[in-house]
C-alpha cells in the first residue's frame, strides 16, 4: 500500500499556518489602520515563517539516516521557530485583545455616531428659528417704517414695491441659502451612511470597523463644516451667530 504523499501532520501544518496568518491579518489591520497592503504582506511572511519552520522539523523527523546531522538540524529549527514564534505573538495577539474590549470600543464609536445623528436636526432648529425671528423682525421693521425710516433701508426695503412680496422673496432668499437644494440629498446620504456604521460596530465586521474608526470623526466634521458654511450667510439686517455644534470625539 503506498504512502500517502500529503499527510494529516501536513494538512493540519498548513491549516495551522493559514488560520494563524488570518489572525495575524486582522491583528496588523488594526495597527495599521485599515493599511491592507501592508497587513496582507506582514501576516504572510509570518505565517510562511513559522510554517515553514514547523514543516521543516517534520521533515528532518522523518529521515532514516544521518541521525545525528538531522537532529542537530531539528533542534536549530526548533529554536528558530520558538524566537519566530516569541516574536510573532504581538501581531498575533493583538486582534485578541482588541476583541477582548470591543464592547468599550463599541460604546465609544456608537457615541461619536450619535453625535452626528444629532446634528442635522439640531441644524433644522436653528434654521427654523432664523427664519421665523427674520420674518418677525421683517414685519416690526415695516411697522415701524415711519419712525426709523433708515432701518427699513438698511433690511433692504425698496419703495414702490408691495411690502408683503418683499418680505416673502427675503423670506425665500434666507430659506435657500439656509436650505440650499440638495441639502435633502445629503442628509438621506448621512443618515443612510451612519445607520450602516452602526450596524457594521453593533455587529462587530472586523474588516469594516477599523473602516469605520478611521473615517467616522473625519466625515462627522466635514457635514459639520458644510452646514455652518450654510449657516454663514446674512441676509440684509440680520445679525445672528453662525450655527454652532459642539462635537468631543472619544479616541478610540
Amino acid at each position: 500500500m503506498n504512502k500517502l504523499k500529503f499527510s494529516l501532520a501536513d494538512l493540519l501544518t498548513v491549516l495551522a499556518t493559514l488560520v494563524y496568518g488570518f489572525i495575524c491579518y486582522l491583528s496588523i489591520n488594526f495597527l495599521t489602520l485599515g493599511d491592507t497592503s501592508a497587513s496582507i504582506v506582514w501576516a504572510s511572511v509570518i505565517a510562511l515563517v513559522l510554517g515553514g519552520l514547523a514543516f521543516g522539523v517534520k521533515l528532518l523527523k522523518i529521515t532514516s539516516h544521518n541521525f545525528k546531522t538531522f537532529i542537530i538540524g531539528e533542534w536549530v529549527l526548533l529554536f528558530l521557530f520558538t524566537v519566530a514564534a516569541f516574536i510573532a505573538v504581538s501581531p498575533f495577539s493583538h486582534y485578541l485583545s482588541v476583541f477582548a474590549i470591543k464592547s468599550d470600543i463599541q460604546k465609544i464609536v456608537s457615541s461619536n455616531i450619535t453625535q452626528a445623528e444629532n446634528m442635522f436636526p439640531e441644524y433644522e432648529k436653528y434654521s427654523n428659528l432664523r427664519l421665523s425671528n427674520y420674518k418677525n423682525n421683517l414685519k416690526s421693521i415695516v411697522a415701524a417704517k415711519d419712525v426709523d425710516p433708515n432701518e427699513y433701508k438698511s433690511f433692504g426695503f425698496i419703495e414702490g414695491t408691495d411690502v408683503n412680496t418683499q418680505i416673502k422673496n427675503k423670506e425665500f432668499t434666507l430659506k435657500v441659502k439656509l436650505y440650499p437644494s440638495n441639502f435633502k440629498d445629503i442628509k438621506n446620504a448621512d443618515s443612510t451612511w451612519l445607520a450602516n456604521a452602526k450596524t457594521k460596530i453593533s455587529n462587530w465586521s472586523p474588516f469594516g470597523i477599523v473602516k469605520i474608526i478611521k473615517t467616522v470623526n473625519p466625515e462627522i466634521s466635514s457635514w459639520r463644516g458644510e452646514l455652518i458654511k450654510y449657516s454663514s450667510f446674512r441676509a440684509p439686517g440680520e445679525d445672528v451667530n453662525d450655527f454652532d455644534y459642539k462635537l468631543i470625539f472619544n479616541d478610540v
